[in-house]
């Protein structure tokens, strides 16, 4: 099982300002979409690039928008994603 240091974040770097990230395990994906259809922020949509196994799984494109419910990462039924505070913007002292 992986760890969470060894999963790759889906957030761009120039997006670190944010208060939240996304991670996901996007060889876990099976591309169901509860993620990005139900997300209430619209944070979340479905990538036009595949994982390993053939699926879309889901990029942050208004992470900005992020409010941390983890509502994602409650629907996900593999469990391959799941929402934490942004450690860089935590030390920069940000709201």
């Amino acid at each position: 099982m992986l760890t969470r240091q060894e999963r790759a974040p889906i957030v761009p770097e120039e997006e670190s300002n944010t208060k939240w990230r996304i991670v996901v395990n996007e060889d876990w994906c099976k591309g169901c979409g509860f993620c990005y259809t139900f997300c209430p922020r619209e944070v979340l949509e479905k990538s036009d690039k595949f994982n390993t196994k053939g699926y879309y799984p889901p990029v942050a494109t208004n992470i900005d928008r992020c409010v941390g419910c983890g509502l994602c990462e409650a629907l996900c039924p593999d469990f391959a994603i799941h929402v934490e505070e942004n450690e860089e913007h935590s030390k920069r002292g940000g709201k």
